[in-house]
């Protein structure tokens, strides 16, 4: 029993500091974002991609702290089938965000090589 109270800690621990890097992270890039128009010098197209970059980021690397604390609880803790199941769903729902916002942010399929055009690409 203790190690499954020390393995939920840990699961729970884990998820507060993905909720906390997705906090943290959305914190800041709304100060750069800020502090880029009162600057005035980056154009409101310009600030708000790259805003939109350092937001998608923040939840990129928060979501992967979420996954990580779900595959702890879950298949340390109580791995019935159930509950496999239902982590299963979870990460495919976390994965397929993970891949949206990664198209999201690079404006490319991840088996495209970087850098290419579009004349390039075939496209």
């Amino acid at each position: 029993m203790e190690l499954e109270s020390a393995i939920e800690t840990t699961g729970k621990a884990i998820d507060a500091a993905g909720v906390a890097v997705i906090v943290v992270g959305a914190v800041a890039a709304t100060g750069v974002f800020a502090h880029r128009l009162l600057r005035g010098r980056d154009g409101l197209p310009a600030a708000y991609r790259l805003y939109r970059q350092s937001l998608g980021r923040a939840i990129l690397l928060g979501l992967e702290f979420l996954v990580a604390a779900d595959i702890i609880r879950t298949v340390a803790v109580s791995p019935t089938f159930t509950s496999v199941g239902i982590l299963a769903a979870i990460v495919g729902v976390r994965t397929f965000l993970s891949f949206s916002l990664q198209v999201e942010l690079e404006g490319r399929w991840p088996w495209q090589r970087r850098g290419l055009t579009g004349g390039e690409r075939g496209t």
